[in-house]
């Protein structure tokens, strides 16, 4: 970094005029010729020493705009160092010199050195922090958005002092908010603490606040929603921090700070993980993960990395996505062995080579066309890759001996009125058939949809919005159970680890949630007001798109498990040697047209009842 120059040409004059005070102080302000002209005779010595020591603290190197306690911390590293050096240099370097006790300084000299050293040049840097301050404000010229902070506590301190820096934002911070009523009334950092969440909207009003900014990452989630929620009242635009981490690590700058999100009103507490059971079958172990480019698959391969597989196996047909995972597993993994394999799990030949060459242990199958409309116009592709692709990889894993098969599945599975639902039950009865004839353990995870997930409600919800509208909703009762990817991903491994082989795992989904409810909370947080900011439109249900989804194929064969949101429902009789033979005939079935799809696998799924929504 270039070194600023002024500030060494401020800090040689400073030098010298404390050093000069000093011995003016000390000899109450008549100096004798000997002292000035070994005053004259230490100048160059004491500025050369003094800058020495500023550099080796980089003094001239830091953006004093920006300057904090911790640059003045260095200023007095740096004049405590020198004045020790000095004093050294004055009582034996130059008493041998002179052999004359005049020429040395009293000791006291350099205590008020040291004094008035620090204090001007701390001033001097500090004055001209405030100097770029003021310019700043002077200058600016455009509108500046009055900001409330929720949270006056660490993470709320650190996030007013990044907004100062930042004047590009046009941020101009009106208060603080804080429950803690020990602070109310005080300041802090110049800014005040106005009141606690009740005087939320009173303050808004008050102060016309525009943006409301959350800064309480380690605040349980209730507290969070309640706050989210008197905030929505406001009208203003509501953002946040992320997690706790922030603090551990002081990094709350303003590119982190982020909208107040959907999965921040209808996630649910942080999950609470058995590591030891995890550890016992990924750590050291290698893993693939089927469709690991995807929105599941990939959170799946972050979560995994937590727990140190022997290496990681990304197996993806569309590279992009797999691509910018191995970035990112790179920039927060380094030490993490993985590889990326380009591959479709309709290739056999392709996926033998695979599993005969890295050999996995454990294999999470995400790998899936999930999108029910599209799926409803294109059965074939849904046979093709769901349950012709989910048979290869099962097989695969039977013939390559591994330890554990984990199925991705879906609430669609239940009683299902499409295809797409259709073919992952059917890959339900795949995995419950290869378990009673391999040593591999194979077991299903089934649940809902997933908040933020690719072709899901909420990207869509947020495209329609930023075009001003209209949102559209199928149907104004439809409703789906949510959960956030990272829950699910996490309840998935942990559901692996519970495995004995066969089970279809159930995650705790919460309540159902209406779309519409949704889409009016997204309206609601972009700071608009559903139907009169943006309209709200029924386009109808689409072909296969049921009301309401179901969790369970029959809720008396629910059985709880050790952990709290994993429920598992018991296997049930499906036979190997029917699976293969369906098999082929789904084969053969895509090569005929659509109908002979949906007629097979109304056969071969007896829960399958086909709808047409008009």
């Amino acid at each position: 970094m270039p070194k600023d120059k002024k500030f060494i040409l401020y800090d040689i004059v400073l030098i010298i005029v404390s050093l000069y005070l000093a011995l003016l102080l000390r000899l109450d302000f008549s100096i004798s010729k000997e002292y000035m002209d070994f005053f004259l005779f230490s100048i160059i010595p004491v500025v050369i020493i003094t800058l020495f020591f500023n550099n080796v603290f980089k003094l001239y190197n830091k953006v004093w705009k920006y300057a904090s306690v911790e640059e003045l911390i260095s200023i007095v590293y740096s004049i405590t160092l020198s004045n020790v050096v000095i004093m050294l240099y004055n009582y034996f370097v130059t008493y041998k010199i002179y052999e004359s006790a005049y020429y040395r300084f009293p000791f006291t000299v350099h205590i008020i050195f040291w004094l008035l050293s620090v204090v001007a040049l701390g001033g001097v840097r500090f004055i001209y922090r405030v100097f770029e301050d003021s310019k700043k404000i002077t200058t600016s010229g455009e509108h500046e958005k009055n900001v409330l902070i929720i949270g006056a506590g660490d993470a709320g301190v650190l996030l007013l002092k990044e907004i100062k820096k930042h004047n590009e934002f046009k941020y101009k911070v009106t208060g603080f908010i804080d429950d803690d009523t020990d602070k109310h009334g005080k300041v802090i950092n110049g800014i005040k603490v106005l009141g606690g969440r009740s005087s939320i909207a009173k303050i808004c009003k008050e102060k016309n606040v525009e943006e409301i900014i959350m800064a309480i990452p380690s605040t349980d989630f209730g507290t969070k929603k309640e706050i989210i929620s008197i905030c929505k009242e406001t009208k203003c635009k509501l953002k946040t921090i992320p997690g706790i981490y922030e603090i551990i690590n002081e990094e709350v700058n303003i590119s982190k700070i982020r909208d107040v999100n959907i999965e921040d009103l209808l996630g649910r507490e942080p999950i609470k993980l058995n590591n030891n059971v995890i550890n016992k079958y990924v750590k050291d172990k290698i893993v693939l993960v089927t469709g690991g480019g995807g929105s599941i698959g990939s959170e799946i391969c972050r979560q995994l990395a937590k727990f140190n597989p022997k290496k990681l196996l990304i197996l993806d047909i569309y590279e992009n996505n797999a691509y910018e995972l191995q970035r990112e597993l790179e920039e927060i993994y380094p030490e993490l062995h993985k590889e990326v394999i380009i591959a479709s799990i309709r290739d056999v030949k392709r996926l033998n080579e695979v599993f005969d060459k890295y050999r996995p242990n454990v294999v999470f199958h995400a790998a899936a066309h999930k999108h029910v409309p599209l799926m409803e116009e294109n059965p074939k592709e849904a046979i093709k890759n769901n349950v012709v692709g989910t048979y290869n990889v099962a097989r695969c894993s039977d013939k390559f001996k591994v330890n554990k098969f984990v199925q991705i599945s879906t609430d669609k599975a239940v009683n299902p009125t499409n295809i797409m639902g259709a073919t992952k039950r059917f890959c339900e009865m795949i995995i419950q058939a290869f378990d009673k004839v391999s040593d591999t353990e194979y077991v299903a995870v089934r649940f809902g949809n997933v908040l933020g997930s690719n072709g899901s409600v909420i990207p869509l919800f947020k495209k329609q919005i930023a075009h001003g509208g209209p949102v559209t909703v199928t149907h104004p009762e439809i409703n789906r159970f949510f959960m956030t990817i990272p829950e699910a991903a996490q309840l998935v491994i942990q559901a692996g680890g519970m495995a004995q082989g066969g089970e279809i795992f159930v995650l705790d989904m919460g309540e159902p949630v209406k779309i519409v409810d949704l889409a009016k909370e997204l309206i609601t947080l972009s700071g608009l007001q559903p139907e009169k900011d943006i309209k709200i439109e029924y386009t109808g249900l689409r072909p296969g798109e049921k009301l309401y989804e179901e969790l369970l194929m029959n809720e008396l064969a629910l059985t709880s498990t050790k952990h709290d949101k994993i429920f598992v429902e018991k296997p049930m009789e499906s036979d190997i040697n029917y699976i293969e033979q369906c098999i082929e005939q789904f084969k053969d079935a895509v090569k005929q047209d659509n109908e002979a799809i949906f007629n097979i696998m109304e056969e071969k799924v007896p829960t399958y009842k086909r709808k047409i929504n008009k």
